[in-house]
């Protein structure tokens, strides 16, 4: 299975620097690039060979593919080229527009008939823009959406924002999607991408969530915390569910499902790590709206509380209706909510 990573973000916000990065870098060996025009991207002194009138060898080894239809016919034909032996690629990214929504490109990987006997998500970058991001935040719910879904987000134009704007905006991301990691883009390209893919989803779930332990203050009769990440303007609520007790997969797989058919619109990420009866690893779980990728076993417990924790990143839905849906459905007591 080649792993498709998506490189999302708002107008403006620096995918197209970013990927000039990437094209020209040694860690790039061995990946296809989908993007939507070459003349776009600047990559004209880069061509070493054309294999079609939509795939082109670059020198650094990667291949480039614009994307004149839909998505899932740019991978079909890079697959058809692999299979052929005409090109070689172990990994995909995919640079979306600066108004798309993650969520229908992700569902495509799982949707489609052929392209999910090859392809499996390896994660979204998402790169917010460090001078405007405060207002698309405020008035873009396809900026929301962007960042929500993210994996990891790209911090860019740090050196010409504030250092103290910078450091309110990283706080910000935090909170309206605690599940990710943030990096600068001055970062070197091998630590932007360094372990990014389906394997490491989890990676940094440990410190970059705050899970509630027997220091907080839990001052309520029904043993939880109401606070929660809140960003007033769209409705837009960040939290964990904390869930002390080994669940049922069966239980909760059912219960997920009815959760997303109902509010999958509003669910715009889900990203946790499961105590499941019966299994000595942790499971990490991770989905975007309606779409939910298979569970992956993990190596071992990240550091804290041996609970089941799951991040919720939502829209006009409150976090005390989940604990309750949860916990009436499953039967367990101690579930509580945490910022």
């Amino acid at each position: 299975m080649t792993p498709v990573v998506l490189l999302t973000g708002f107008l403006g916000s620096g995918k197209t620097t970013l990927l000039q990065r990437l094209l020209t870098d040694p860690t790039m060996q061995g990946a296809a690039v989908l993007i939507n025009e070459f003349g776009e991207v600047g990559l004209d002194h880069h061509l070493l060979d054309r294999i079609d009138d939509t795939v082109v060898l670059l020198k650094s080894g990667c291949i480039c593919c614009t994307v004149r239809g839909e998505v899932a016919e740019a991978l079909a034909n890079l697959e058809s080229l692999r299979t052929r032996g005409e090109i070689a690629f172990d990994r995909v990214v995919i640079e979306t527009t600066g108004l798309a929504d993650p969520y229908p490109v992700l569902q495509t990987l799982t949707a489609h008939p052929v392209l999910r006997s090859h392809f499996v998500n390896g994660g979204v970058l998402t790169t917010v823009d460090a001078v405007n991001a405060a207002r698309q935040v405020d008035h873009r719910d396809e900026a929301v959406r962007q960042i929500a879904a993210a994996d990891r987000v790209i911090l860019t134009k740090t050196d010409l924002a504030d250092p103290a704007m910078v450091v309110n905006l990283r706080n910000r991301l935090s909170r309206l999607n605690p599940a990710a990691t943030v990096v600068s883009a001055a970062e070197p390209v091998g630590t932007i991408l360094g372990g990014f893919g389906p394997a490491t989803f989890m990676g940094s779930f440990g410190t970059a969530v705050h899970v509630c332990d027997d220091r907080c203050d839990h001052s309520h009769d029904h043993g939880h915390d109401h606070r929660a990440h809140h960003h007033a303007d769209l409705g837009v609520t960040s939290f964990s569910l904390v869930i002390e007790e080994a669940i049922d997969w069966t239980m909760f797989g059912t219960w997920l499902t009815l959760l997303l058919h109902r509010y999958g619109d509003r669910i715009f990420r889900v990203k946790g790590i499961l105590v499941l009866e019966g299994e000595d690893r942790p499971i990490a779980i991770h989905g975007v709206q309606h779409l939910v990728h298979a569970p992956t076993h993990m190596d071992h417990w990240p550091e804290g509380p041996r609970h089941s924790r799951i991040v919720f990143i939502l829209e006009g839905l409150s976090p005390d209706l989940i604990r309750r849906s949860f916990a009436a459905f499953t039967g367990l007591a101690r579930v509580r909510t945490a910022a």
